[in-house]
């Protein structure tokens, strides 16, 4: 099980740290991302970290504001967003991958998301 919290309404500009919780199996093997959906789109890669956390990706939008992380120990990802734009307005969840991917289809384990909505 996974589970997305740390969502919320914000200013453009701020920051604001996603969290996502394990529980029922580890999944510190496994590598894990985060993906949003924004209101009336389809959803959307946003980052990608390798089991060990020695290898991080992100998508272009977010490159430079956005940081994946992971603490094993705790079972847990993190997404800290900085300098948030209306444009991240969206439901992000998290989800778990044999394999860092950009693809959804990749991901086997997802988890119930969180909405984060940045006002201009």
């Amino acid at each position: 099980q996974l589970q997305a919290s740390g969502g919320g309404l914000v200013q453009a500009g701020d920051s604001l740290r996603l969290s996502c919780a394990a529980s029922g199996r580890t999944f510190s093997t496994d590598a894990m991302g985060w993906f949003r959906q924004p209101p009336g789109k389809e959803r959307e890669f946003v980052a990608a970290i390798t089991w060990s956390g020695a290898n991080l990706y992100y998508a272009d939008s977010v490159k430079g504001r956005f940081t994946i992380s992971r603490d094993n120990a705790k079972n847990t990802v993190y997404l800290q967003m900085n300098s948030l734009k209306p444009e991240d307005t969206a439901v992000y969840s998290c989800a778990a991958s044999w394999k860092p991917s950009t693809s959804s289809n990749d991901y086997k384990y997802w988890g119930q998301g969180t909405l984060v909505t940045v006002s201009s």
